[in-house]
């Protein structure tokens, strides 16, 4: 039974923060949260089970899109810069792990956060309303800040030797890296910082597409990739930036919308999310300006039906570069 649960998001910060836990002999079980506004999810998860395998902790891995999801729009603590609910997302995730704590029998939990170093969530008087809101006041522990902190009750207890953690704050890195060399650890990854809603163009885009009504998972997914554009203040049309980015939108284009590829030209892949007459001839417009030539290109467009692709109409388009800022009509988002 491990005595202590570490978020553990898979930057540098949580990672030193589990080794200095784990250094003093206490036992701990990595808790990694994952959403659809991660921008590094892989690799996030990726280093938090290479830590879990080296140091040979258990790792329980969490998906909290649907709750993050509802934050975005209503947060109780508000956004950030940008639609990023900071306070809410720790209170989240540290409410979680309570009772994951509670469930498992461990003592307490700790977080890689550095005092200072995020403006809206990482100062002091969001750090103690985070610890109240979630239930845990005197149980996170807080390795890389520990002395410049309250003690908290694992310290008070004798469970954590205070001593042997940091007195660190701010934004520099310099601690962490000379830390890092200590543990041995190469190539390590720098800070975790991979939220999607602190992206401006991100939450630009997202925050339009609620507008719109448009927020599923598969929404939110799609506005991570392409060029974006609102045609006739409605329809929204995606369009594919490289081969990548093509391919994952014929896959993943849902039915119900139209799919736009080139006939015998280099150009994009794109999704027309609903299709009128009006909005299809604006579409066809904008993918044959960023197709490869001159004069005139051939496109076909289609649908899904029952997950098959299947190809409707072939269209020849005259490439008009200039369609792309000419009017409010065709918004580049």
């Amino acid at each position: 039974m491990a005595t202590a649960i570490a978020l553990l998001s898979g930057g540098l910060d949580s990672i030193l923060a589990v080794r200095l836990v784990a250094a003093q002999g206490i036992s701990v079980e990595i808790l990694h949260f994952t959403s659809i506004f991660d921008t590094a999810k892989k690799s996030g998860l990726a280093r938090a089970r290479e830590l879990s395998a080296e140091l040979g902790l258990p790792i329980k891995e969490v998906d909290v899109t649907n709750e993050m999801m509802a934050l975005v729009r209503n947060p109780r603590f508000g956004h950030g810069a940008n639609l990023n609910p900071c306070i809410d997302c720790k209170i989240l995730m540290l409410s979680r792990a309570k009772k994951y704590m509670e469930a498992s029998g461990a003592r307490f939990v700790v977080t890689g956060e550095v005092l200072g170093q995020r403006p809206m969530s990482q100062h002091r008087q969001a750090l103690e309303l985070i610890e109240k809101e979630s239930g845990l006041k005197g149980l996170i522990l807080r390795p890389l800040s520990a002395r410049l902190l309250e003690p908290t009750i694992p310290e008070q207890n004798g469970l954590v030797d205070r001593e042997k953690l940091l007195a660190h704050s701010g934004r520099s890195r310099k601690v962490q890296m000379d830390l890092a060399k200590e543990f041995e650890m190469k190539n390590y990854p720098g800070s975790a910082g991979g939220c999607l809603l602190t992206d401006p163009g991100f939450a630009n885009r997202l925050e339009e597409s609620i507008k719109h009504g448009e927020y599923s998972v598969e929404d939110i997914e799609f506005l991570k990739i392409g060029r974006h554009f609102r045609l006739l203040k409605k329809y929204k049309l995606i369009v594919g930036r490289d081969q990548e980015e093509n391919e994952i939108i014929t896959d993943k284009a849902p039915e119900g919308g139209c799919l736009i590829e080139p006939l015998g030209s280099n150009g994009p892949t794109s999704f027309l999310r609903d299709k009128t007459d009006e909005s299809l001839k604006l579409a066809l417009d904008i993918c044959a300006a960023y197709c490869d030539g001159e004069g005139s290109v051939k496109l076909r467009a289609g649908n899904k039906k029952d997950v098959v692709l299947q190809w409707e109409k072939e269209y020849s388009v005259v490439i008009d570069k200039a369609i792309i800022n000419k009017d409010d009509n065709c918004r580049r988002l």
